[in-house]
């Protein structure tokens, strides 16, 4: 099982060069400490409903240079989605190792109960020209692989999903989560509970670079 600490200390561990279908390349890979300008940019380029629907406390770089400042020092593992040819983040994957109370008791509620040492959070953000091109379905195989790795059998949605948001629902449950129940945020908003139990997914990922023992 890889820890966060290891992670930082030799990111290559979670790397992984992809193909997309218009041919263009992108390095899915952990967040770095260097990456807080070209992150900001990211965050900064996001559309106000790409916003609505994400998580971030802040979109400028000051939030940015938060988000590098936490690796391994929290319960957070980000990884980011890079163009090789640019360099450009076009997205933002966020695991949490940690659940909440609010969590826990709405899991509870609907009969799930969740554990840290085997449940996980998790919340993608695509930068907007990215979006409705196939990306999410070709990294999800790596998300799970990534969650196996931190020793975790299954994953809930960071937040929920917003009940409005319908293409993120099929795309979740067309991934293997299950609804659980719905619930209305701090906003006024209704969102949805899903999880994925990560022993009815089959691992269809080419294994990610194994830690080296040398």
């Amino acid at each position: 099982m890889l820890t966060l600490t290891e992670i930082a200390e030799d990111p290559l561990v979670l790397t992984r060069r992809l193909r997309l279908r218009d041919g263009s390349e992108v390095l899915f890979r952990p967040l770095a400490h260097a990456d807080a300008a070209h992150l900001a940019r990211f965050l900064e380029a996001l559309s106000p409903e790409s916003r609505r629907l994400s998580t971030f406390d802040g979109y400028d770089f000051a939030a940015a240079r938060e988000l590098c400042a936490a690796i391994a020092r929290y319960d957070k593992l980000r990884l980011v989605l890079e163009e090789v040819r640019s360099g450009r983040i076009v997205g933002l994957l966020e695991f949490s190792l940690d659940l909440t109370s609010a969590d826990i008791a709405r899991y509870r509620e609907a009969g799930v109960r969740l554990a840290e040492t085997t449940d996980c959070r998790f919340g993608p953000t695509l930068a907007d020209d990215y979006q409705d091109r196939g990306v999410g379905t070709l990294i999800f195989p790596l998300v799970t692989e990534v969650a196996r790795r931190l020793g975790r059998t299954r994953i809930i949605l960071w937040g929920g999903v917003l009940g409005d948001n319908p293409r993120a629902i099929r795309y979740y449950e067309k991934n293997g989560f299950q609804p659980v129940g719905s619930f209305i945020g701090e906003d006024g908003l209704r969102s949805l509970d899903m999880i994925l139990d990560l022993h009815a997914v089959p691992d269809q990922a080419s294994p990610l670079p194994r830690r080296s023992s040398s």
